[in-house]
């Protein structure tokens, strides 16, 4: 009896830190893919990193421009999270180009460092008789912390740069469509490290004069960023009751039934 009290007492309270952890996993300020934008984003392109034009997870980001141009976009992302970006070009009418068309999609963190793709189709060809072409890149996971050598992802901004890399001279020019959106997939403490950037890698300010704009603007900018929590705080506190129920199991087990009541003290 008295074990089985002790163990309701152990789950109650397992229950109830168990709840107070989903509560405030729910109260965590890590967007999730559609609450970070939705609807439509910008309808320019930068074209360079220091103009890239800004839009929201969830977002749709167009421009109107020309072949042989750059585009640079920059959205945001946060630990724990997997974009996926994707990119789609409406070329110009077959009867105007002169041959078939290579575009690629390239993304870089907030440190200008090229990051690879799990999966995804970064670099495509287009047929001379082709009216579109889509582009995607999958990225590795976001992680809060890693070491100053690696190039994993880190919270921050992540430039998105489209662009042709193979057309033949006479279509140099010639007007286009680009459309470009990036979601993000929550995978959670899987992949959560100990410890955490300072500041998430966004855009600096050069100068001197414009730092106290600069702050109050990147505090803003940074709003999304979730902080010290993820799901393995749950998994951490959920293992550390169960041992601890082990623990009082085995030792009500194990204890035996203690001295007879017939047995004297002094024996």
């Amino acid at each position: 009896m008295r074990f089985a009290s002790l163990l309701t007492t152990a789950a109650l309270g397992a229950a109830t830190l168990l709840g107070s952890a989903g509560t405030a996993l729910a109260d965590s300020p890590s967007p999730s893919p559609s609450e970070s934008g939705s609807g439509a984003g910008p309808t320019v392109a930068g074209t360079s990193f220091r103009t890239a034009a800004s839009f929201e997870q969830g977002q749709t980001a167009t421009a109107e421009a020309a072949g042989g141009d750059y585009l640079y976009w920059v959205f945001p992302a946060d630990a724990g999270q997997r974009p996926t970006v994707k990119a789609k070009v409406t070329l110009p009418d077959a009867a105007t180009r002169h041959g078939a068309s290579t575009w690629q999609l390239d993304v870089y963190d907030g440190l200008r460092r090229r990051q690879s793709c799990m999966y995804g189709m970064q670099t495509r060809a287009a047929g001379r008789d082709a009216t579109s072409v889509e582009l995607s890149c999958t990225m590795r996971p976001v992680r809060a912390l890693a070491e100053t050598w690696a190039n994993d992802p880190l919270p921050g901004s992540y430039y998105v740069r489209l662009t042709v890399v193979d057309l033949p001279k006479e279509d140099l020019g010639l007007p286009l469509r680009a459309e470009v959106e990036a979601v993000s997939k929550d995978v959670g403490g899987a992949y959560a490290v100990d410890g955490s950037l300072a500041e998430p890698l966004v855009p600096g300010v050069p100068t001197d004069a414009q730092q106290d704009d600069a702050q109050n603007e990147q505090a803003s900018d940074t709003d999304w960023a979730s902080g010290w929590w993820s799901d393995r705080w749950i998994w951490t506190v959920a293992g550390g009751l169960l041992g601890a129920l082990a623990g009082i199991g085995g030792y009500t087990l194990t204890r035996g039934a203690g001295r007879p009541s017939r047995v004297p003290p002094a024996a």
